[in-house]
């Protein structure tokens, strides 16, 4: 059921931030690695169930006409996560400086930055801890009751809590006729590729290909902007705590100039314009600013002040047009396209194959900002020839996004999530055929209306 896993997953998120804290080892750098990566791996596991979970949850809550916009309002608070998460960091860095020897220059960490960036994760803990209470008081999804579970008096109970639905009520006294079994085909199997195949792929690909560009950008954007700060990258910060304080700082300012404003676009327009015009107009916008900025890169590193400035800006936009495109579109589309079953599933698998291409941009960057050898003092850093290629193999993902998007996805808005299931299963010979009740479908009358 979605209810368990997900205040499993909240938990297991909430201890191992709380491990981080406490990984082993202050003076040992391959010691605190090994122990740090075993808990953000654990950490992975419940963020990769929350994921899902919290789309396929709003998905059945919401209904037809607002449902993406629901499913996309969840998905903005990334943004404001990610404001939240800066402010803390400056705000412990300025601290410990303060309260510390950060003021003179250091080569190496002073012993009291070892509590402050494990205070830094520790305290990532507390806001998914205040929801626990609120988590473990949700009721099962009605849908999940209903179509999985064959239990229609508890979902009507459940959707009349949800929504306080008095006239339920007498529908549901007496018990209904069992439902019959669900379709008897299994995840994977012929019958579910031929019906859901092309949704998954498309789903899945997508989502490949805008980690690819999203990850790659991301860590990207440090090196562009120590470079238009005129403080490289390779060079020795101040301190720690000042390093820090950059990169939470940079962090924010995008988060508050492009990522939060393309969340909230995206759920203004999303039930409006559908997902996927938004999406391929994205992938778009996208693919052209990495041709506008790719192309002429060296240019905007001369030394005229303003042409740096002009691709900063270029750059913000392509966080806008990420989240106001494929970086929301592909987790709200697979909250929808897939039988309830299926649902949470086939979106943790599309969410999976995305992060391979996480994995794909990482290897990417690592190679985009190479240091080559020589003595160049007209060299760009990161590297001109570099940076031009990897913008334009990027501005080509955005192209296969298009394309992906046009020949492979459905639009999904103004359609219930029934809809979608009894369309494409509507050739199969286990067709679940609601029973009636007092005259009426007790399921799909619940639900289609939904």
């Amino acid at each position: 059921g979605r209810r368990r896993v997900y205040g499993l997953c909240l938990v297991i998120m909430i201890l191992s931030s709380f491990g981080c804290g406490f990984s082993v080892c202050t003076t040992r750098r391959s010691c605190v690695m090994v122990s740090l990566g075993f808990f953000r791996f654990i950490l992975g596991l419940g963020i990769g169930g929350d994921y899902p979970l919290s789309a396929t949850i709003m998905s059945e809550f919401a209904n037809k006409r607002t449902r993406g916009a629901f499913i996309a309002a969840v998905f903005s608070m990334q943004g404001l996560g990610i404001l939240v998460s800066s402010a803390v960091t400056m705000a412990i860095c300025v601290a410990f400086k303060s309260g510390g020897d950060g003021f003179e220059v250091v080569k190496e960490a002073p012993a009291e930055a070892d509590i402050a960036w494990r205070l830094i994760l520790m305290i990532g803990a507390l806001p998914a801890a205040l929801t626990f209470y609120w988590r473990m008081l949700m009721p099962e999804t009605a849908r999940y009751t209903a179509l999985v579970e064959n239990n229609i008096v508890q979902a009507a109970k459940d959707m009349q809590r949800v929504m306080s639905i008095s006239h339920l009520s007498d529908e549901t006294t007496t018990e209904p006729p069992p439902l019959p079994p669900p379709a008897s085909y299994k995840l994977f199997s012929r019958r579910f590729l031929h019906l859901h195949g092309r949704d998954l792929f498309a789903a899945s690909v997508n989502w490949f290909l805008v980690d690819v560009v999203f990850y790659t950008s991301n860590l990207l954007l440090s090196q562009i902007f120590s470079h238009y700060s005129d403080k490289p990258s390779s060079s020795t910060p101040e301190n720690v705590y000042d390093a820090a304080f950059e990169v939470a700082e940079l962090g924010a300012i995008i988060a508050a100039c492009s990522t939060i404003p393309g969340y909230w676009f995206t759920v203004y327009f999303i039930d409006k314009i559908g997902r996927v015009k938004i999406q391929i107009m994205g992938f778009f916008f996208m693919a052209v600013i990495y041709l506008v900025a790719g192309i002429p890169y060296s240019w905007y590193w001369s030394k005229h002040e303003q042409n740096k400035k002009g691709f900063m800006v270029l750059y913000g936009l392509i966080f806008f047009f990420c989240n106001f495109g494929p970086n929301t579109t592909t987790f709200i589309i697979p909250a929808e396209l897939f039988p309830a079953r299926f649902r949470s599933t086939c979106h943790g698998i599309s969410g999976a194959v995305g992060k391979l291409g996480a994995i794909v941009g990482t290897v990417g960057f690592l190679w985009a900002t190479k240091e080559m050898d020589g003595d160049d003092i007209n060299q760009v850093y990161p590297e001109v020839n570099r940076m031009r290629i990897a913008f334009l193999v990027l501005s080509g993902v955005c192209i296969a996004g298009i394309f992906v998007t046009y020949f492979f996805t459905k639009e999904t808005m103004g359609r219930s999530l029934e809809d979608n299931e009894l369309e494409q299963d509507s050739n199969d010979e286990g067709e679940i055929e609601p029973p009636i009740v007092n005259g009426q479908s007790s399921a799909s009358t619940l639900l289609q209306t939904r």
